[in-house]
């Protein structure tokens, strides 16, 4: 039975790619469960699907075999349940940032005087309200990737996917983004699952972080964080005396020296 805090099951899950070339495995037998209100975070070796998990999840990709259940229950469309943050922010540079993030309530027909005033409600609550009719290339970058996920909850989906968000910026202006987002994405009480390559980051930011081996991916381990810092945040956490520990063990986990 499916208890009531698991939001996202998958069960099984294999995908398969059929090509002129033949058959390409991307993921088999795989079966884990996201509760609610967690950051998980998935690591594996490049090419070795990652991707294509969310891809499973998101309902861009049907499974091969087993099934993915959302709150408990089998979705074939799972557009208003599912926000998809990419690497790139993928803002129209002709619409202000206030249109481009009803983008998504105009797609789905949802934008109404309420939607457009809860829009407007996040670009204030997140330090972005009096850029509401700017464009674009006004913001800087780590702005635009704020702009892009208050675009993705201003759609109100129960479950955020993030595919390496910050691998555009600045190393830099990448800790600083990640620590934002993350709080933003704590506040609004929303479950996220993310793909990254950087296990610093992984860690930093996740309740329980999803090694994966290489393709066809299969689940290798899972990892609960627990940090004894004070204050819980992606920064914080990369100065605790744990974060070394869990970096080295995924680290050897990954063979990413191979």
């Amino acid at each position: 039975m499916v208890t009531e805090d698991i939001i996202v099951s998958l069960r099984n899950v294999s995908k398969k790619y059929h090509s002129l070339e033949g058959e390409t495995e991307a993921v088999k037998d795989l079966t884990m469960e996201v509760h609610r209100g967690e950051f998980i975070t998935i690591v594996g070796p490049s090419g070795c699907g990652k991707t294509t998990l969310l891809s499973l999840i998101s309902g861009l990709f049907i499974p091969s075999a087993g099934e993915i259940l959302l709150s408990g229950e089998t979705k074939n469309d799972t557009t208003g349940h599912v926000g998809y943050m990419l690497q790139e922010d993928h803002l129209f540079k002709w619409r202000t940032i206030l249109r481009n993030v009803l983008i998504g309530l105009e797609i789905k027909g949802a934008l109404n005087a309420q939607s457009r005033e809860k829009a407007k409600s996040l670009l204030h609550k997140y330090g972005l309200g009096d850029f509401k009719d700017h464009y674009p290339h006004q913001l800087s970058g780590g702005m635009r990737q704020r702009v892009a996920l208050i675009r993705t909850l201003a759609i109100d989906p129960d479950i955020l996917l993030l595919d390496e968000p910050f691998a555009a910026l600045d190393y830099q202006t990448r800790l600083k983004v990640a620590d934002d987002i993350w709080k933003i994405i704590k506040k609004e009480s929303k479950t996220a699952i993310m793909v990254t390559h950087d296990i610093a980051e992984a860690i930093s930011m996740s309740d329980r972080v999803v090694v994966l081996t290489k393709r066809p991916a299969r689940i290798k381990s899972i990892h609960n964080l627990d940090f004894t810092c004070e204050e819980r945040t992606p920064i914080k956490c990369r100065e605790a005396p744990e974060f070394r520990v869990y970096f080295n063990r995924i680290w050897k986990e990954l063979d990413v020296h191979v």
